[in-house]
């Protein structure tokens, strides 16, 4: 683990990534807030899936969007206004509840499309502080495992808060982007970061095909984890356990922290191009068995198992990014990531409901083993277009900080 101690001790690297993590808490807290406000204010489940949907869809959108300007202009002056908008909107919600429907419906779509690209951002970031590939393959490997914890510890607070009442819950998520945003952008290197001058059209990073098959593939393996957070609960369900899709959750969970913390550790034989399928295969490898589900036990170890090479798998994508994305797009190009891998895990749950419907939980599971295989296909079907371009050595650094 030394690597990941000379990493945390680079100057910046650790308030960095804290920061990051504590702005993205919201992350795994808006959704399950805006539900259990919308229904604490007398609305259906229907109405509050839907405001759920909206709000996911919101913030793939937003993401991209967000990302170019802050390509353009830099972090502070799209990162904090971003945050403000963004619990703007959750203290409007928390304040009018399901009605009237309008402002619910514009309080959402604001709470989501403003939320700051603090993932895309600090990755953009890593290059210009961190000396060397290596410290950058332990951050982005880092990265990805660190934010299962968001996902575990998100609904916590939730839960904990709307004990209080609902309001609060989604005053707290808003609050929190504004903390971890204002920890990231009083930083020296965002305050002084500025993206490269833009090589490209309208289209930004998608003008580079390797990138877009990118896009293509993670969306695919989104589908896979949209499918498991709505089988899981179909599993609970069959067994009438009330902490079952918890334990899932939590063992897959552990199951990425764990594969990320292995995979950064160590330099990785290989070019990125040639091992990103291999982690793909091993990836669909890991949901197949997810559709015997069986006992309690055995599936807990399954659900651990089934995480181990998500974050791998991440980590080896956020590197291909930096090096496929044109000149001055970088940040556009993580959101992008981001956004895509949010849309396939919206599709996931559809997806998982519908093979419910059909087969019971094996055929809820049964998506996530074909969105796994899937992202293999695609990646396997424009594999030539993800050889990154030869790196001169008068090459700028991608985001390198200006003085």
């Amino acid at each position: 683990m030394r690597g990941y101690v000379e990493f945390l001790r680079t100057p910046h690297a650790a308030r960095l990534l804290g920061g990051t993590l504590l702005g993205r808490l919201p992350n795994g807290m808006a959704m399950l807030a805006v539900v259990l406000h919308v229904r604490a204010s007398g609305g259906g489940y229907p109405l509050a899936g839907t405001l759920g949907a909206v709000l996911g869809l919101a913030t793939a959108a937003g993401q991209p969007v967000l990302g170019r300007a802050m390509d353009r202009f830099g972090q502070a002056p799209v990162l904090l206004p971003g945050a403000l908008a963004s619990a703007a909107g959750f203290a409007l919600l928390a304040a009018f509840g399901a009605d009237p429907l309008p402002v619910t419906v514009l309080a959402v779509v604001v709470a989501g499309f403003a939320t700051p690209p603090l993932e895309a951002g600090l990755r953009a970031l890593w290059p210009s502080v961190l000396d060397g590939p290596d410290k950058v393959h332990a951050a982005y490997a880092l990265d990805a495992a660190a934010q299962e914890i968001l996902f575990t510890v998100g609904p916590l607070l939730v839960v904990a808060a709307a004990a209080v009442n609902t309001p609060v819950a989604l005053l707290l998520t808003g609050a929190l982007g504004i903390a971890g945003t204002l920890v990231v952008v009083s930083s020296g290197p965002s305050r002084r970061w500025r993206g490269e001058p833009r090589a490209g059209d309208w289209a930004g990073p998608l003008r580079s095909t390797g990138l877009r098959v990118l896009l293509a593939s993670l969306s695919m393996a989104g589908i896979a984890l949209g499918v498991y957070a709505v089988a899981v609960v179909a599993y609970a369900e069959r067994l009438d356990s009330e902490t079952a899709s918890g334990i899932l959750l939590a063992s897959m969970s552990a199951g990425a922290l764990v594969g990320g913390l292995v995979y950064g550790a160590r330099s990785w034989p290989g070019e990125l191009h040639v091992r990103l399928p291999w982690l793909l295969l091993l990836l669909a490898a890991g949901y197949a068995p997810l559709t015997w589900a069986p006992g309690l036990p055995v599936m807990t170890v399954l659900a651990f198992v089934s995480g181990v090479f998500l974050a791998p798998t991440l980590a080896c994508s956020f590197s291909l990014v930096d090096r496929l994305a044109p000149a001055g797009t970088v940040t556009e190009a993580f959101a992008w990531i981001v956004a895509a891998i949010g849309a396939g895990s919206a599709l996931g749950s559809f997806v998982a409901g519908y093979g419910e419907h059909l087969a019971g939980v094996p055929g809820a599971f049964a998506g996530a083993g074909l969105g796994g295989l899937l992202a293999l296909v695609v990646c396997l079907a424009g594999h030539r277009t993800l050889r990154p371009p030869p790196v001169r050595a008068d090459a700028p650094i991608s985001g390198a900080p200006v003085s």
